[in-house]
C-alpha cells in the first residue's frame, strides 16, 4: 500500500492556518524558506491578489514528503466568503487539522467546518495554535472544543484522560484498566487509531505556528493517527476544483479514489438526463495532460492521488468519474453557505459587456456558487455572490486577469418565495398544431426548508413515462422564478392529472407546457415571500450588550441566548440580511473595534411583501402563453433549461 495522507488545514479566519501551512511545508523541508501572510509571500498564497491583500481565496494544494510517506496537503480559505471553497475541497480528504487559537478560542466558523467535516466523516486533530500570544489559555480552549463541538476530543498528552476515553470504547481494556493493569502505549495507540479513524476521538495538540511550536508533532500525528488513502482498482474520482491557464486551457483538480487515469485516455461521464429518454446522458473526452499536485507534468494519477487533468472540456466541479458508490462522500455543493445577495455587474465600457460575461463564465466554472445571470430583455448581467469581500476579489480579478475594469450595483438581497394555499395548476398545450401536452398538477406548501419534492399518481397509459420523466425536468425550470419574480421553494407538486397524444405530441410539449401549469397554480395559490436569515454570535465587551441586544430587536431580529464571564459577553441572535449588511462596521466603530460579529445562513423564513422585495421577470412569463409558447419553441433547439 502506497503511503499518503491526503489532508486539509481548516480554521475560522486568522486563527494562523497559513502560517502553519508554511511552517509545515518548512519543516518537511519542501520549501527552503517561510512564507509570510502579511508580506505577501506565503507559498500557499499563489494568486496576486492573495499575496497583496494577505488572504487565502482559493484553496491550494502542495505535495511534499516526509517520513517516506507523500503527504498532500489542501490549504483552505478561512473567510465565510469562500465557504465554499473549503467545502468542495472536503471532497478530497481523507484527515483533516482544525486549527483553532488559542485566544478567541472556538468561533462559529469553527463550528460549521467541524459540523461540516463530521457530516463527511472525515477524522480531525485540532491544533490550538498561537500559545505564545497574551491572553492565550489553551487548556480553555480545549474544554470549548469538548463542550461546543465533541466530548470525545481529548489532548494528546493527557495521558490519563486519553486511557479513560479508549477504555469506555472497549469493554476488554476497560476492565483491564479497572483492575490496575498496565495497558501497553502500542495498545493504546493501535486503538486511538481506530476511534480517529470512525470519528470517535479527536485528539488535540498544542503550540505555535509562528514560533514553529508543535509544528513536527502535529506532523508525526498527521501520519501516525491520519488514514492513508484505501486502495480500488475500480476507476471513481471526483472533480472538487478548477483553474485555467494560458497554454493548456481549463485544468480540473480531481481527487482518485480508485483506478487510475494517463495521458489520451478516454473519459466518459455523465452530464445529467436527456429530457426526452430520460436517460443519463454521457459525453466522452480524451485526457491531454495530467499534472501532479506540484504542478509538474506525471502523465498519470492513480488511487489515492490528487492531480491536475487538462483535456475534460467544460466538465463540472463535483462531477464524478467512474463509480459514484466508491467515493464515500457526499458531494453536495452549497452545504455550508450558498449565495445570498445579487449585483449587477457594469463594465466601464458597455460595448465589453458581452466579454465581461465570459470572464465572469469562466470564474463561475471555477466557482459553481458564483452565479452569473444574463438578463438579456435588460441587456444586464448579474452576479449572486456570498458577500462583499468576495465582490471585492472578483472585482480585482477581472481587472487583473482579463483587463475588464468594472462597477457594481447596490446589493440586493437573494429573496425565495413559496406558494400560500393548496391549489391546482391546469394547462391543455394543444395548439398551435402540432402540440399536444395536457397536465394537471397538486401543488401545496411544504414545511420551511424542506426544499420541493415531486410525486405523480398518473398511470402511463395517460402519460407515457418518458413524458413524465420531461415533467420532472421541467420542474426547475417551471419554479426558477414564481409570481412575485423569486426562486419557489418549500413545496410538494404531484401531478394527478393529464394526457399525451399519439399523433399530435412533439418530443418536447411536455417541458413546454409544465412551467405554464405550474405558473397557473402559484397565480391561484398565491405568493409568500421568504427571506433569508442569519445565525450571528456577537462577542464584545460587557458595557455594549444592552445596545447590541437593542440592535438586533430594531433589525427585526432576535436574541436567542446570551452569556457573560465579566470580562466579555457572547450574545447568539437571528437576524434577516436586509437590514444587517452593514452592522459589522457599525458594531467595530461603537466598540472601538473589541467587538465582534460572525456569522452563518440559518434558514428562509417568511416575511411581508412591504418589507421585502420583487424581483424584474428575466424571461418572457409563462402564463402569456402566445409570447411564451413563441420563445419557448424557438429555445427548443437551445437550450431550453437555462436557468439565467
Amino acid at each position: 500500500m502506497k503511503q499518503i495522507r491526503n489532508i486539509g488545514i481548516f480554521a475560522h479566519v486568522d486563527a494562523g492556518k497559513t502560517t502553519l501551512s508554511e511552517h509545515i511545508l518548512s519543516h518537511a523541508g519542501a520549501i527552503r524558506s517561510v512564507g509570510s501572510v502579511d508580506s505577501g509571500t506565503a507559498h500557499t498564497d499563489n494568486l496576486p491578489v492573495e499575496r497583496r491583500r494577505g488572504i487565502s481565496v482559493k484553496a491550494t494544494c502542495v505535495a511534499f514528503d516526509y517520513k517516506n510517506t507523500r503527504i498532500n496537503l489542501i490549504d483552505t480559505p478561512g473567510h465565510a466568503d469562500f465557504s465554499a471553497e473549503v467545502e468542495r475541497s472536503m471532497w478530497a480528504l481523507d484527515g483533516a487539522v482544525l486549527v483553532v487559537c488559542a485566544v478567541e478560542g472556538v468561533q462559529p466558523q469553527t463550528e460549521v467546518l467541524f459540523e461540516a467535516m463530521h457530516r463527511q466523516n472525515i477524522p480531525v486533530i485540532f491544533f490550538i495554535n498561537k500559545t505564545d500570544r497574551e491572553n492565550a489559555d489553551a487548556p480553555q480552549v480545549a474544554k470549548q472544543i469538548k463542550q461546543l463541538l465533541s466530548p470525545n476530543a481529548v489532548i494528546l498528552s493527557d495521558k490519563d484522560t486519553l486511557s479513560e476515553l479508549i477504555c469506555d470504547n472497549y469493554d476488554e481494556l476497560l476492565e483491564k484498566y479497572l483492575n490496575g493493569e498496565e495497558i501497553a502505549a502500542a495498545v493504546i495507540d493501535e486503538k486511538l487509531k481506530e476511534l480517529i479513524y470512525n470519528n470517535r476521538a479527536y485528539p488535540i495538540l498544542c503550540g505555535s505556528a509562528l514560533k514553529n511550536d508543535g509544528v513536527e508533532e502535529l506532523l508525526d500525528s498527521i501520519i501516525k493517527y491520519l488514514p492513508c488513502p484505501t486502495e480500488n482498482d475500480e476507476l471513481c474520482g471526483v472533480v472538487f476544483a478548477a483553474q485555467h491557464d494560458k497554454n493548456m486551457g481549463r485544468g480540473v483538480w480531481v481527487r482518485l479514489y480508485g483506478g487510475s487515469l494517463e495521458n489520451r485516455e478516454a473519459v466518459t461521464f455523465t452530464t445529467g438526463i436527456d429530457p426526452i429518454t430520460g436517460e443519463p446522458k454521457q459525453v466522452q473526452h480524451k485526457i491531454t495532460q495530467i499534472y501532479d499536485a506540484n504542478l509538474n507534468p506525471s502523465g498519470k494519477v492513480s488511487s489515492g492521488e490528487i492531480g491536475i487533468i487538462y483535456g475534460l472540456g467544460n466538465i463540472k466541479i463535483g462531477q464524478i468519474i467512474g463509480n459514484p458508490d466508491c467515493t464515500g462522500r457526499h458531494i453536495e455543493p452549497g452545504q455550508l453557505r450558498s449565495p445570498l445577495i445579487t449585483v449587477q455587474v457594469i463594465p466601464s465600457k458597455p460595448e465589453q459587456t458581452q466579454e465581461l460575461r465570459r470572464a465572469c463564465d469562466i470564474l463561475s466554472g471555477e466557482d459553481p456558487l458564483l452565479q452569473v445571470q444574463y438578463i438579456k430583455t435588460f441587456n444586464e448581467l448579474h452576479l449572486r455572490v456570498m458577500g462583499t469581500m468576495q465582490l471585492e476579489i472578483i472585482e480585482e480579478l477581472l481587472q487583473t486577469r482579463f483587463d475588464l475594469s468594472v462597477t457594481f450595483g447596490s446589493p440586493a438581497i437573494i429573496y425565495k418565495e413559496t406558494v400560500s394555499s393548496h391549489c391546482e395548476g391546469f394547462v391543455a398545450y394543444t395548439m398551435p398544431k402540432p402540440c399536444w401536452a395536457v397536465l394537471k398538477f397538486e401543488i401545496e406548501p411544504a414545511e420551511r426548508g424542506s426544499g420541493v419534492t415531486f410525486t405523480s399518481e398518473v398511470p402511463y397509459r395517460d402519460i407515457m413515462e418518458r413524458y413524465q420523466h420531461q415533467v420532472e425536468q421541467a420542474i426547475p425550470l417551471a419554479l426558477n422564478q414564481g409570481r412575485l419574480g423569486w426562486q419557489v421553494t418549500d413545496v410538494n407538486i404531484k401531478l394527478i392529472g393529464g394526457e399525451h397524444h399519439l399523433i399530435h405530441t412533439h418530443p418536447l410539449d411536455f417541458i413546454v407546457a409544465t412551467p405554464m401549469a405550474i405558473q397557473d397554480g402559484l397565480q391561484r395559490g398565491g405568493s409568500t415571500l421568504l427571506e433569508p436569515i442569519l445565525s450571528a454570535r456577537f462577542i464584545l465587551p460587557t458595557e455594549h450588550v444592552g445596545r447590541v441586544m437593542s440592535d438586533v430587536i430594531a433589525m427585526r431580529g432576535s436574541v436567542i441566548d446570551s452569556t457573560n464571564d465579566g470580562n466579555r459577553a457572547v450574545i447568539n441572535a437571528l437576524i434577516p440580511v436586509q437590514t444587517s449588511l452593514d452592522y459589522s462596521t457599525t458594531l467595530a466603530t461603537f466598540t472601538s473595534g473589541r467587538g465582534t460579529m460572525s456569522v452563518q445562513f440559518h434558514s428562509y423564513k417568511e416575511c411581508p411583501l412591504e418589507l421585502g422585495a420583487t424581483a424584474k421577470r428575466r424571461s418572457v412569463d409563462p402564463l402569456d402563453t402566445s409570447k411564451y409558447i413563441l420563445a419557448a419553441r424557438s429555445a427548443l433547439d437551445g437550450d431550453i433549461f437555462n436557468m439565467d
